[in-house]
């Protein structure tokens, strides 16, 4: 998934004031697998070993592009990252254990417990821990949020003329709409959820969701993925996808070709949480790409790619505050209730999907 970064801060005269804000306190403990470990020897650790490998985390994803290139200008880490799906980032984990060709990851809320339970995470709790909530971090480390995405409609006017506004609008309506892969994509698997939500659903009832796809399904209305392409082509009329996705998207195509809304009804608010793999080459330098990424500087950084962060208490330019979508249209999405169930309910929707959906596209 790719949109074109939008917000270019010039690294000179900046770049100095950024990074001393980046890691707070540098000689601030932070706790690793339980032990204490300086953010300062964190650094010289990852000088070090001088590269961070990711998955999931490519330059063009809530603007992912400045936290390499300021790690890579600051620390001299050189970076490469392989694309996927969060199932398939642990998978990843999971296959080549001491034979690890990635160091760090980025996955949707519902696969860091996943990871944990399957042990393939390293805890680092880093030094911004305190001002993380309770609800976006593992108590251990093993997981935490760096910033969230509301499900949201993304919609080309070219072929839309009156943009749904509503799940209502787009039961009602007669164009195509896009979700991407439920089997394997976090994405549009907290679509199901939202839809789910809107028809009286929950975490622990996605019949509602399910039910709503599969009859956009049998109208011939459910398509393929939304990359930018597709949309650049015209070929999907309404893409259901996180708010900083939708808006990245608008900007790299056209910003007066497509509308983008929090359906009115309500939608869901999560988030996405670095996972640093147990089995690590370079375990610090992932460690520090934490470190930054939960950093004022690496949280308006995500800002800058329309990804909300996840302090709180982080102020972001105005400039940068203008980018994203207007709080009131946020004012019926809710975050999941209940965390617990959703992992659980996360692992029924591939069957879920293959079975009652899938099966009616043609």
């Amino acid at each position: 998934m790719s949109f074109k970064r939008v917000w270019k801060k010039s690294l000179i005269g900046v770049l100095a004031v950024s990074i001393l804000a980046a890691c707070s306190d540098s000689s601030a403990k932070s706790t690793v697998n339980g032990n204490d470990l300086s953010v300062d020897e964190i650094i010289t650790k990852a000088k070090e070993e001088g590269t961070v490998n990711s998955v999931g985390m490519p330059d063009t994803w809530a603007n992912w592009v400045e936290t390499w290139e300021e790690l890579g200008t600051e620390y001299n880490l050189k970076h490469s990252d392989t694309d996927m799906s969060s199932a398939e980032e642990l998978a990843k984990f999971e296959a080549e254990k001491e034979d690890a060709t990635a160091d760090i990851g980025d996955v949707g809320i519902a696969f860091g417990p996943i990871a944990k339970d399957k042990d393939l995470t390293l805890a680092y709790k880093t030094s911004y821990w305190d001002d993380i909530p309770d609800w976006a971090k593992d108590d251990e480390g093993h997981w935490i949020v760096g910033y969230t995405g509301t499900m949201s409609f993304l919609t080309d006017t070219n072929n839309v003329k009156n943009p749904p506004k509503s799940w209502d609008d787009i039961k009602n309506g007669d164009f195509n709409v896009s979700i991407g892969d439920a089997l394997t994509a976090n994405q549009a698997q907290f679509a199901i959820l939202a839809a789910a939500m809107a028809y009286g659903g929950d975490e622990k009832n996605l019949q509602p969701g399910i039910d709503f796809f599969a009859e956009l399904a049998k109208q011939g209305r459910l398509q393929g993925d939304a990359t930018v392409a597709n949309l650049e082509k015209g070929e999907i009329d309404v893409a259901i996808m996180w708010d900083f996705n939708s808006l990245g998207y608008r900007n790299q195509i056209d910003e007066s070709r497509f509308e983008v809304v929090i359906p009115a009804e309500g939608s869901v608010i999560s988030g996405y949480a670095t996972v640093i793999n147990k089995y690590a080459k370079n375990p610090h330098a992932a460690m520090l790409a934490r470190e930054y990424i939960l950093s004022d500087a690496g949280q308006e950084n995500l800002a800058k790619g329309y990804a909300r962060p996840i302090r709180e208490n982080v102020e972001l330019s105005a400039e940068v505050e203008a980018l994203l979508l207007p709080a009131e249209m946020y004012a019926n999405a809710k975050p999941v209730g209940d965390q617990k169930a959703w992992e659980e309910t996360t692992k029924q929707i591939p069957q879920m999907y293959q079975e009652q959906v899938l099966i009616h596209v043609k």
